[in-house]
Parts: C-alpha cells; sequence; structure tokens
C-alpha cells in the first residue's frame, strides 16, 4: 500500500500557546483550501468562527464552498494557535478520510515542535487517532473527550485537552461540540 507524506508544513507561529493536533488530512480531492482542516465537511473553521465571533459561518467563502485562509491564518497568529497532525506518513487502509482506516507509518516528533513553541503550555488532540498517536509518544493515559491530563516535558508543566472530532461522521451536533472546545477555550483565556 502506498505510504503518504504529509502535504503541508507545519503552522508554528512563534507567539503560540496551543498546539492544535489533527491526525492527518484528508485525501487531496476532499479539500476546500490548502491549509489545515480543508474538508468542507469538516466543521472546524465552524466551531471556532461560532465561538470567536459568534458565526459559524465567519471563515467561509460559501459562494467558492470553500474556508477562507486568509482570514484564518491571521486569526491563528493572533491568538498563538499552532496546527500540525500526529502522523507525518501514513497508510489509508481503505480509499476515505476515516481515521479508522489510517495506518501511522511515521509518527510526527511532537517533542521537537514543542521546542520550536517556547510559550507553548497546551496540547490539544481532535479526535481519537490523534490522542492515541499522541499518548502514545508521551506514555500518557488518554483523557475522555472534553477533559485534559496535565503531563511535564522539558520541565514544563503541560495540558493535554481531548477534543471531540471536528469530523461530521463524529455523531456530534456543531453546537455540543462547539460547547466542548469552549471550556478549553477559556480555560486557556482565550475567548
Amino acid at each position: 500500500m502506498k505510504i503518504e507524506r504529509h502535504p503541508l508544513e507545519p503552522f508554528l507561529p512563534a507567539n503560540a500557546r496551543l498546539l492544535m493536533l489533527g491526525s492527518f488530512p484528508p485525501q487531496k480531492k476532499r479539500w476546500s483550501m490548502e491549509f489545515y482542516y480543508p474538508n468542507w465537511n469538516n466543521d472546524m473553521w465552524r466551531i471556532v468562527g461560532l465561538l470567536f465571533f459568534n458565526d459559524k459561518n465567519h471563515f467561509l467563502n460559501e459562494a467558492a464552498k470553500a474556508f477562507d485562509k486568509d482570514r484564518i491564518i491571521p486569526f491563528l497568529q493572533k491568538k498563538g494557535i499552532a496546527l500540525f497532525d500526529t502522523a507525518t506518513a501514513i497508510r489509508r487502509l481503505q480509499d476515505n478520510a476515516s481515521d479508522k482506516f489510517l495506518e501511522v507509518v511515521e509518527p510526527t516528533d511532537i517533542e521537537g515542535m514543542l521546542r520550536r513553541l517556547p510559550e507553548c503550555k497546551t496540547i490539544v488532540t481532535t479526535g481519537e487517532k490523534a490522542t492515541e498517536t499522541l499518548c502514545e509518544q508521551f506514555s500518557l493515559e488518554k483523557p475522555k473527550v472534553g477533559d485534559f491530563t496535565e503531563f511535564v516535558f522539558d520541565g514544563r508543566p503541560m495540558r493535554l485537552y481531548r477534543m471531540p472530532s471536528s469530523s461530521r461522521a463524529y455523531p456530534l451536533a456543531l453546537e455540543k461540540k462547539a460547547a466542548t472546545y469552549r471550556i478549553m477555550y477559556q480555560d486557556l483565556q482565550m475567548l
């Protein structure tokens, strides 16, 4: 089976206090933009728009049926939110975007990434596969969805939040997913 390498560079603003990690991007045919959470059927940017702007469509370009990368990037830079994924190389065991059918061939060097983000004290994983992959690297027990666990990395106190997947395949209404993310963003005093 073909090995896919990650198609995007890590998005690591120098001021990042939060590192958000998914599992791996969907196939390019599902992308609506060249950036993270590109699938039109993924609700991440709707969740963020709802929480920070009280408008789930804030980051959408509905005419193009795409997300607006030119609005997303400055927002992330201002808020200090870094993005990447827990896998750098994968195999798709089925021809779809489901994490259930991803085999992680090469996990991301999260420790190396954290060393490049000295202000980062929080990691959030956005789904089951991302949480599993990260917890294996740091020998952590998985927190429940919506909860966090604390650990120490290089003498730095850290929190790992496990959030619900923003994929529509995860059977939870947008507003309920946003309510879970709201608690995390409030804990971090970002809202």
